[in-house]
């Protein structure tokens, strides 16, 4: 990545409000942050899908039973981060979801359609909760809603493997 892109790509993600993210983390294990992609950063990236070479391995789903598609991990070097295709145009369906298991008391889940080129980040596993007797971990699951319509792509960086 170039110096220039790297100060474009840190102007973005200092445009975020880190504050009410890292609140919305707390809160519901996920927060939407700014538009991170313009239209045509996000078709470069779609395109990327693909070329087998650039990608160390594909997931299939179905036989994890994590529902239908596949996902792709990128090989290194990684690509500039996080694509979503445009919601209602080239797909609908595909909502960002994730479900909180709450001890003696129900799931509570929350959907986000992600806006074109915007990122999204969110616990993968637990999220911490005020209790009686202090903190505690809540699990915290994450998936997409079913797509209705049309193709979605999005392109992750799962910072536990990132570094």
């Amino acid at each position: 990545m170039s110096t220039r892109t790297a100060g474009t790509w840190a102007r973005k993600v200092a445009t975020a409000d880190w504050a009410a993210a890292a609140t919305d983390l707390d809160r519901f294990g996920g927060a939407l942050l700014p538009r991170l992609l313009t239209t045509e950063e996000a078709s470069a990236i779609r395109d990327l899908y693909g070329r087998d070479e650039v990608f160390r391995s594909t997931i299939d789903m179905s036989r994890h039973r994590f529902g239908c598609g596949e996902y792709r991990y990128f090989d290194t070097p990684y690509p500039q981060p996080v694509d979503e295709l445009k919601p209602g145009v080239d797909h609908t369906g595909g909502e960002f979801l994730l479900v909180e298991q709450r001890p003696r008391a129900q799931s509570r889940g929350t959907a986000t359609l992600l806006p074109h080129g915007h990122g999204y980040v969110c616990t993968t596993r637990d999220r911490p909760v005020r209790t009686a007797r202090g903190w505690s971990a809540a699990p915290v699951r994450h998936g997409v809603s079913a797509i209705r319509s049309g193709e979605r792509h999005t392109l992750a960086l799962v910072f536990h493997d990132a570094a």
